[in-house]
C-alpha cells in the first residue's frame, strides 16, 4: 500500500491492518523454515509495510 493511502485510513484501520501483515508474516516464516516459499522477498516486504503503519499511527498519536 502507498503512504498516502495508509495516512487517510483512521487509526483502528490502520492497527487491524498491522495485525492482518502480523499474521501474513508469522505464516511467511512458517513457510520459509518449511521450505515451501517460494519468494523469500515476501518476508521482507511485508517487515517493511507494517513498520511504515507502526511509523503512520505514532505520528497520528503525537500531533
Amino acid at each position: 500500500m502507498k503512504v498516502l493511502e495508509l495516512r487517510k485510513k483512521d487509526i483502528k484501520e490502520l492497527e487491524k491492518t498491522v495485525l492482518e501483515l502480523r499474521k501474513k508474516l508469522s505464516d511467511l516464516r512458517f513457510k520459509f523454515a518449511s521450505g515451501k516459499l517460494k519468494n523469500v522477498k515476501e518476508i521482507a516486504n511485508s517487515k517493511k509495510e507494517v513498520a511504515r503503519i507502526l511509523t503512520i499511527i505514532k505520528e497520528t498519536k503525537n500531533v
